[in-house]
């Protein structure tokens, strides 16, 4: 089936798949926080510190497992990895479902990311299987999946938490993982014949080899500083959203659902239409100056909202910083040559994916001292703050490294 039109199951089970793995991750996020105060018998600021060490383990293991995993489908093939980790998926889910002490939590959260590192493959199987002129498209099918997953997993999260207590919504994405691995069964062919597996070799699942191309790339080296401010910054919604919301606004979890979906919502617009209508119009160093400039505002009003309602308004503003992201995307491109993109991406995942390690770590540790009697101040809101800070400081860096392109001689 290589390079082969796919046949239209196999698509579905891509897309189905990508669909259950974020739809498995956002259902969880609005009954987290009850489940962990259940469970350390603890209030909501020591619940968030607790909460972060799990967002740890779950990132570090998808950093650690995604070249490994991918490594393994180059050596036996695309479909037993994707269909191992769906049902690995699923007993991560019923473990946490009947977690009887936080300890179960974290074994649960690392088979997830394990589990969860397993987009690399998908991207690879659709490689596998599409023509050049259509990968672009069916590469789509990851991204519309992500979006609309994380729009419909924390709203059925926050509804079946709320109404059916804060476990069944793991027992719910047992039951969808399970059923898609029974579909791959069924309809999922091999997309990477014997004839080009290769031997698996250690040295690639290094997930730090990525990075090294970057000493080749000054101007994108100096951008890394934007890009890690960023990330440092965008990892506040995940990780305290929920805590943050249920303390200071007393919403249930159907509640905190609803706000997740319309977070996702907005920037799926933004992705989806404003990107290409904003962006060429204004050019991409303005948008990146607007939208991080978005995404403090935003954070601003998030850290110091006095209504519920007002994370609503909030947000329509700060969903604009998205424009940000493409934008810069686009201008490292433009430093490298066309057969050195993958190269980039890949580094700059890299980059990322470290970030996010330190920052889900970092910011919900804000929030449980500043809710803390040992704070020196009571200020729930005090990682939205720093990751409003955290924009500004991107966007005098990005303003630096303009300043510096723009007086360097042309070669």
């Amino acid at each position: 089936m290589t390079n082969e039109a796919p046949s239209k199951h196999a698509l579905a089970f891509i897309f189905i798949t990508m669909l259950v793995d974020t739809i498995g991750l956002g259902i969880i996020i609005p009954v987290t926080p009850k489940l962990i105060v259940q469970l350390t018998h603890q209030g909501l600021s020591e619940a968030a510190v607790w909460g972060s060490w799990l967002l740890f383990v779950y990132a570090l293991m998808q950093f650690l497992c995604a070249p490994l995993i991918g490594n393994l489908s180059d050596r036996f093939g695309r479909r037993p990895v994707l269909i191992l980790s769906l049902l690995a998926l699923g007993v991560d889910y019923v473990i946490t479902g009947l977690a009887p002490t936080i300890a179960w939590l974290f074994i649960g959260r690392f088979l997830s990311g394990a589990a969860g590192a397993s987009y690399s493959t998908v991207n690879a199987y659709i490689a596998d299987v599409s023509p050049p002129e259509k990968r672009a498209a069916n590469f789509g099918l990851t991204g519309a999946a992500f979006g609309l997953g994380f729009i419909l997993g924390p709203a059925l999260g926050g509804v079946i938490g709320q109404y059916f207590g804060p476990r069944t919504p793991f027992y719910v994405s047992a039951a969808l993982s399970v059923c898609n691995a029974l579909y791959g069964l069924i309809v999922l062919k091999e997309s990477l014949p014997p004839s080009r597996r290769r031997m698996f070799e250690w040295w690639r699942t290094n997930p730090l080899t990525p990075l090294a191309p970057l000493k080749h790339y000054p101007m994108v080296v100096g951008m890394i500083g934007v890009v890690v401010l960023m990330q440092l910054a965008h990892a506040a919604n995940p990780s305290i959203w929920s805590y943050y919301v249920m303390l200071k606004f007393h919403w249930t979890p159907a509640e905190v659902g609803y706000s997740l979906m319309a977070v996702g919502a907005g920037i799926s617009i933004v992705f989806g239409f404003l990107t290409r209508i904003v962006i060429p119009r204004i050019g991409e160093a303005p948008a990146v100056y607007f939208g991080l400039a978005c995404s403090a505002v935003g954070f601003f009003g998030y850290a110091y909202a006095t209504q519920g309602w007002m994370m609503y308004a909030w947000m329509a503003i700060w969903c604009l910083s998205g424009l940000a992201g493409p934008a810069l995307n686009a201008i490292m491109s433009k430093q490298v040559a066309p057969d050195q993109q993958g190269e980039l991406q890949g580094a700059l995942a890299s980059v990322n994916s470290l970030t996010a390690i330190v920052a889900l770590v970092m910011l919900p540790h804000l929030f449980g001292y500043f809710t803390s009697a040992a704070a020196p101040f009571y200020f729930p809101g005090a990682a939205f703050f720093a990751a409003a800070l955290c924009e500004l400081g991107a966007m005098a860096i990005f303003f630096a490294m303009l300043q510096r392109a723009a007086l360097q001689p042309a070669e």
